[in-house]
């Protein structure tokens, strides 16, 4: 029994290894308020949000995401240009500096889910993968809210 813990002890502390051998600490990234729109029958794709906190010393950067639900997932910014909004692919993904927070919200940054498998339902939570740079991958389950939702628990713009 002690063996099968101190075998898991090491094996937990090998992602850090590296970073810590380089005498660089590594990032410290979690994932708070993750929520998707609830989608349309026909509809084809869907937005994620949430909240990345960086407490480490290290900037890290969210460089992918993946979802069962989605044939694929992408990084995206929306901004409006003249009255039309645009919204690009962010290839090189999204830096997350040190010691500071990135929203992923509504009209800004967020996920993309391509190709949905099938509807975003609300209630039920869409789990994703976040891929970081430094930090690795970090698992998060995004609560479906109903679509006019401005953030988690639903709240709509305005109300």
């Amino acid at each position: 029994m002690k063996r099968t813990v101190l075998s898991i002890s090491l094996l937990a502390g090998l992602g850090t290894a590296p970073l810590a051998a380089a005498g660089k600490p590594a990032p410290t990234v979690s994932v708070t308020n993750a929520w998707a729109r609830e989608t349309a029958p026909s509809q084809v794709n869907g937005g994620g949000f949430a909240t990345i906190a960086n407490t480490g010393t290290v900037d890290d950067r969210l460089v992918s995401a993946a979802s069962p639900v989605a044939s694929e997932v992408q990084l995206h910014t929306m901004s409006m240009d003249g009255g039309v909004m645009r919204m690009r692919q962010l290839t090189d993904g999204i830096a997350v500096p040190a010691g500071q927070t990135v929203m992923l919200k509504p009209g800004s940054l967020h996920v993309m889910f391509i190709g949905l498998k099938h509807p975003l339902k609300r209630g039920e939570n869409v789990p994703v993968t976040l891929r970081f740079a430094r930090a690795g991958t970090v698992k998060v389950n995004f609560a479906v809210q109903p679509v006019g939702a401005m953030g988690p628990g639903g709240r709509h713009g305005g109300h």
